[in-house]
């Protein structure tokens, strides 16, 4: 599989509520897909393909997909006197990974690299106790290395910063910052290809909304849901693959190389047994490999769908993903190539 359409998409900037470089990515990487594609007030992109086939009598089901298009990242909350730039998170951080860290500020006037480091003596100069404190993300701040004049000229409070590292493949795995969740609009535009070149065609109304500001509260999905009113929802997002060193193995939650992790419990959501039951039967039939997994804390958009309107039935699944919210997210190729097969044989299935 070319991976050349995931390297773009986690390469290119876009936090809760400032997605729109995605979403242009995606329209003009989806011209032909879709019967129609609209986007929403909040910034979602929804995207519609009809029913290919029709059975007499029986009411053509609406299925909706979430992908969401947001990565964590940072707002500019305040520009100090020397020209450091502090920041307000969007999104959930874990302070241990933000040291020393290459970035991207996005402005008005193009983006800038900087570096992110907390406030504090380097190490020649600290205590031991200084050295063994975990800052909060309230602490650290970017310095751009540039005049502190230049710096208020082009920056300004409200300017967003994403992570600035490269995407790299290995023979097994694919790593990137912002694999959470640009996978997942990855697989939803693979999937509705293989659906489209599909002879068997599909019964059901096909509406994939990929969505914004997932990472603050599922907000984008919320509307998307609503306005869709689908009676089935499909969540796509990453899943935790706890299979490293330090981690027991009864909280592993799923392993990578094991297929796609066919979500069965969330913070969000608990899936419908019979689309759980269906798409591990439709995996067994079609020799994909797959996994069941129970994630305690967590969420994704299909808490929102199954809570929208008059209600959905939800399902969740995507490919158990090591070290999430870091800039070295890693997902093993075949577990990714069996959640875009997974989805597409379910979309012909339903």
């Amino acid at each position: 599989m070319n991976y050349e359409l995931l390297k773009r998409l986690c390469e290119t900037a876009g936090i809760p509520g400032r997605e729109e470089r995605v979403r242009a990515l995606v329209q003009k990487e989806i011209k032909g897909l879709f019967d129609s594609t609209t986007t929403d007030a909040m910034g979602s992109l929804i995207c519609t393909k009809k029913a290919t086939r029709k059975k007499k009598g029986v009411a053509t089901k609406r299925v909706l997909i979430a992908a969401h298009m947001d990565e964590i990242g940072f707002y500019v909350r305040h520009i100090d006197e020397q020209g450091y730039l502090w920041l307000n998170p969007a999104g959930g951080f874990d302070p241990r990974n933000l040291f020393s860290r290459r970035v991207m500020v996005i402005t008005d006037h193009g983006d800038f690299q900087g570096v992110l480091n907390p406030g504090g003596k380097p190490i020649h100069i600290s205590s031991d106790a200084e050295r063994n404190k975990v800052p909060g993300t309230e602490e650290f701040f970017i310095d751009l290395g540039r005049d502190p004049a230049e710096v208020r000229k082009i920056a300004q409070v409200g300017d967003f910063v994403v992570m600035h590292e490269p995407f790299f493949e290995t023979p097994l795995k694919v790593v990137s910052k912002a694999i959470d969740n640009r996978m997942a609009v990855f697989t939803a535009i693979e999937a509705i290809r293989r659906v489209a070149k599909s002879r068997a065609g599909h019964s059901c109304d096909i509406v994939v909304a990929f969505t914004t500001q997932e990472e603050v509260g599922l907000r984008g999905a919320q509307v998307a849901a609503n306005a869709a009113d689908a009676e089935i929802g499909i969540g796509l997002d990453v899943n935790l693959a706890c299979d490293t060193p330090g981690i027991p193995d009864n909280q592993r939650v799923t392993k990578q190389g094991l297929g796609v992790a066919v979500m069965i419990q969330d913070s969000s959501m608990i899936s419908d047994i019979e689309l759980v039951r269906q798409s591990c039967a439709l995996a067994k039939r079609h020799r994909i490999a797959h996994q069941r997994a129970v994630l305690p804390r967590g969420g994704q958009d299909a808490g929102a769908i199954q809570r929208s309107g008059h209600g959905a039935r939800c399902i969740a699944f995507g490919p158990g993903t090591r070290y999430i919210h870091t800039v070295t997210e890693m997902v093993h190729k075949s577990d990714l190539e069996a959640t875009i097969e997974l989805l597409a044989v379910l979309l012909g299935d339903l």
